[in-house]
């Protein structure tokens, strides 16, 4: 019988911990820099991660994980490369991305009279119900790296985006740091990036209130032809306040018209829930 309770014990706890991690770091392959925040998944599957200030990361690495499951790693600007988990050494792995060759010039618009347009939800409500990027359920407190939530935008007029506002409830991090994405949407869900920007914005000393992260120096132009669009946040770098700091959120109501999206890694499948989060765009449009 105790031979028996052991075994069904070890079953357990494999099942919830990791059987190994893949370490190395991203490069330029041309110039050799070191790619910061670089996307680093498995795709359709909660393994994921992105590499640090240094361009070095660490990828957990789960028993639903096979041996031929493709890692892919890739980086705004620069060709996407998969590799085979079996391929992947434990440690001292470099990948090298190649620069995307024959970008096409941004196009900047100038709008003739242009009206100010808010894009979402620029309330906050009575602060009741809140999106946090972190559970109390889950245990995993320092792997939450690339973690994704935002909302869906519908585009009735061609948009120069100002600013991009959105309500933080609670904050128990001394600094976070987000990467701001644009998606196209297709089958009710984002896919690709449709603004080829690597914004990165920092939240300093546990700032709660109405955050603004200023767009106007990134010439963002949305274009009414998508129609639906996904705008996120992804967390790429955060330092605790202390030891046990978990939470940060987003006030958000439930809403039968509205849509937010979210997913646990980089490479992880998209869902949606009836969501409308406190998250919203200034924008000058025709």
């Amino acid at each position: 019988m105790k031979l028996y309770f052991y075994f069904f014990l070890a079953v357990i706890l494999s099942s919830f911990s990791p059987i190994k991690e893949i370490n190395g770091e991203i490069k330029d392959a041309e110039n050799k820099s070191f790619l910061q925040y670089a996307n680093i998944g498995i795709s359709n599957k909660s393994t994921g991660t992105v590499s640090n200030v240094n361009g070095k990361f660490s990828l957990k690495i789960h028993e639903n994980i096979h041996e031929n499951d493709l890692v892919t790693f890739s980086f705004v600007g620069y060709q996407t490369k998969t590799i085979a988990i079996s391929k992947l050494n434990l440690i001292n792995n470099v990948i090298e991305l190649e620069p995307e060759k024959n970008q096409l010039d941004e196009v900047k618009v100038k709008f003739v009279k242009p009206k100010p347009k808010v894009l979402g939800r620029n309330s906050k409500g009575f602060g009741l119900m809140h999106y946090n990027f972190y559970t109390f359920y889950e245990k995993d407190v320092d792997d939450r790296l690339s973690k994704e939530i935002g909302m869906k935008f519908k585009l009735k007029r061609d948009c120069k985006i100002q600013d991009l506002n959105f309500n933080v409830t609670s904050n128990e991090f001394s600094s976070l740091k987000f990467r701001l994405n644009f998606y196209k949407i297709e089958n009710g869900l984002p896919t690709e990036l449709i603004i080829k920007k690597d914004i990165v914005f920092e939240i300093n000393d546990g700032f709660k209130g109405w955050f603004k992260l200023d767009l106007k120096p990134y010439d963002i132009y949305l274009d009414k032809e998508f129609e639906d669009i996904a705008i996120t946040i992804q967390w790429v770098e955060s330092k605790k306040a202390n030891e046990k700091s978990k939470y940060f959120g987003i006030s958000t109501a439930m809403s039968a018209t509205e849509t937010s999206y979210f997913r646990e890694k980089s490479m992880d499948t998209w869902k949606k829930n009836g969501q409308s989060l406190s998250f919203y765009l200034n924008a000058l449009c025709k």
